[in-house]
């Protein structure tokens, strides 16, 4: 797993200490450590103290690998900061992202309470087509009585 951390004071044996500072969640994403947790490294020697570093830890939290962050930061601030992408631009975008789940939740159910509508008119009009056959059956069957049946005027 991939932490950001800053190289302490130099300690026995030549190992330095690693204070995690922030884990990577995802490609994009990540979190800042609450607890000052140390890690030693005989690699992290070569780094002066208080430089910021990147490290890969394994499970058993052994240093895989170490490397300067200061390209990875400036790629950041290439990326987000000098483009004008700030924390307060973030919120914004994300205040308007929420906006349009919400305005889209509210399309989705007005479609859904159509559709039930819809159904609901289909099954009226089904309904009275029927009744309007069993009326017309009724009518011509009265008709065929009525023809049948012999006038006593005459």
């Amino acid at each position: 797993m991939l932490y950001l951390a800053q190289v302490q004071k130099k300690g026995f044996l030549g190992k330095a200490g690693l204070l995690l500072l922030a884990r990577q969640k995802s490609e994009n994403a990540w979190a800042v450590m609450t607890e000052g947790e140390i890690v030693l490294s005989t690699e992290a020697g070569n780094f002066n103290e208080g430089v910021l570093v990147l490290i890969d830890l394994s499970n058993t939290r052994q240093v895989l690998s170490i490397k300067d962050a200061k390209d990875w930061i400036l790629d950041i601030i290439q990326k987000f900061l000098v483009t004008g992408i700030t924390p307060a631009f973030l919120q914004q975008e994300t205040e308007r992202a929420e906006q349009w789940r919400q305005s889209l939740t509210l399309q989705s159910q007005e479609l859904d309470r159509r559709a039930l509508e819809l159904e609901a008119r289909r099954e009226q009009v089904q309904e009275l087509e029927e009744k309007l056959k069993r009326e017309k059956k009724t009518l011509e069957t009265m008709a065929a009585q009525i023809k049948t049946k012999p006038n006593p005027s005459n």
